[in-house]
């Protein structure tokens, strides 16, 4: 393979050393809201957010309150997007169906989807009110018919973003709480005084949230490994500088350490490219947050060939693909590592975050080679059943696992089966003997 960078982020050893500071904060602040509860989570609110109400929770006077603030405009907008998101994962929802087949005479095998009972939604909000995420997870949990849907957000400048909280309220929120960060989710996880603890917790966030959540995995289900925004452009010269740096810097402005990767088999537009987020870095008002992603994690890589380019997509497997070339459909076909793919340049990831109704939270961090993103399948539990409906059949499976427990030593289980058959199929099988 023939392939060049252009340019290169920040080495993986540094990225590395990021991650363990992350963990080692996680991992004390977890034990203090574990340890403290209440009085924990409101001293870190206070710490980080600058905030400490009365109560985290809002009241549905407060609710409305914060509803009137957000102009009818904003109001039909929310709407229209919450309205998107519910289609696609209705659609998904029916997709989903239960099953029960009859595998042999007598025997009955199903499964069930069942809702997650309680879920902890987690919305961004700190940086930019992340509107779109209330969408994402509550509104697809309500669809699922989760019973206890909870969220949590930030506050934003020292108090509830009004359009994050409606946002939260029209998806069908039980519990809406102004808290951020690793006091969010472990509020919602572990429980306080206050808070009844989640069966689940969804929804991205900065890297402190997305290691919280792996950290709390396995004491409650999480969504997936969603942290820090990544995008990749897959591009050939179909499409021009302009487009490439406008889809790499609308993403890399979600924080200072977000990447943001080229993939092109054109060193035209790949130098033309570099030159345009140079100048757009320039004039763009969140040039701030963008440059410094930009300088640290953003990489533009140059192949000899598509299938070059597909290699080094699916070794990425980058949170948002962007696919602009002559043979966007053959990505489709072939890529098989990522979050979640655009395709042809008419649309771009912004769509996705924001309002076309696929849904946003998406693997980060190569989480993508083993999981896709959240989804209304996400919030549902598939529970297998079996029924054996004769004696007939409760006397022949019997004795295929009566002989099979024997094979592997298990007396006591080849002994569940003997009673069986000796039960309902006449036979006479002495204790501790595989069924004949």
């Amino acid at each position: 393979m023939a392939i060049e960078y252009l340019k290169r982020g920040k080495p993986e050893a540094e990225r590395s050393q990021d991650d363990a500071k992350v963990r080692s904060i996680v991992e004390g602040t977890l034990k203090e809201i574990e340890a403290r509860g209440d009085a924990a989570v409101r001293e870190l609110s206070e710490k980080f957010d600058n905030y400490t109400p009365p109560s985290f929770r809002l009241s549905a006077s407060d609710i409305e309150a914060l509803m009137n603030q957000v102009s009818s405009r904003d109001m039909e907008d929310i709407k229209f997007a919450q309205q998107q998101v519910r289609k696609f994962a209705e659609a998904q929802r029916a997709s989903m169906l239960d099953i029960e087949v009859e595998t042999m005479p007598g025997v009955v095998l199903g499964h069930k989807n069942i809702p997650v009972q309680s879920v902890g939604c987690y919305v961004p909000g700190g940086k930019f009110p992340m509107v779109a995420s209330a969408h994402m997870s509550v509104a697809t949990a309500s669809v699922a018919e989760v019973p206890r849907i909870i969220a949590a957000t930030p506050p934003f400048k020292g108090a509830p973003n009004p359009a994050v909280i409606a946002a939260m309220h029209l998806g069908g929120a039980h519990e809406i709480y102004v808290l951020g960060g690793i006091q969010a989710v472990g509020a919602m996880a572990l429980g306080t005084e206050t808070i009844d603890p989640v069966h689940m917790l969804v929804g991205p966030g900065n890297a402190f949230v997305a290691e919280a959540k792996r950290q709390l995995f396995g004491k409650v289900g999480i969504d997936l490994f969603a942290g820090p925004t990544e995008t990749m452009v897959i591009a050939d010269e179909t499409v021009d500088a302009e487009m490439c740096a406008t889809d790499l810097l609308g993403q890399a402005e979600h924080g200072y350490n977000s990447p943001a990767v080229l993939v092109t088999n054109s060193r035209r537009l790949a130098t033309e490219t570099l030159a345009e987020i140079g100048r757009l870095l320039k004039i763009l008002p969140t040039a701030d947050t963008a440059s410094k992603s930009w300088e640290d994690y953003g990489e533009v890589i140059l192949c000899d060939t598509y299938d070059e380019m597909l290699a080094v997509a699916d070794d990425i497997a980058s949170e948002h693909v962007q696919v602009m070339t002559d043979r966007d459909d053959w990505f489709l076909e072939k890529m098989t590592c990522y979050g979640a793919l655009f395709l042809g340049a008419r649309t771009n990831v912004a769509n996705g975050d924001k309002v076309i109704g696929t849904n946003h939270t998406l693997p980060t961090k190569k989480a993508g080679r083993y999981t896709g993103g959240l989804w209304v399948g996400k919030f549902l539990k598939t529970h297998s059943y079996q029924k054996v409906l004769t004696d007939e059949a409760a006397a022949e499976i019997g004795a295929y696992c009566s002989r099979l427990c024997m094979l592997e030593g298990f007396v006591g289980h080849a002994e569940q089966a003997n009673v069986r058959v000796r039960r309902y199929g006449g036979g006479n099988v002495p204790y501790g003997e595989a069924a004949e």
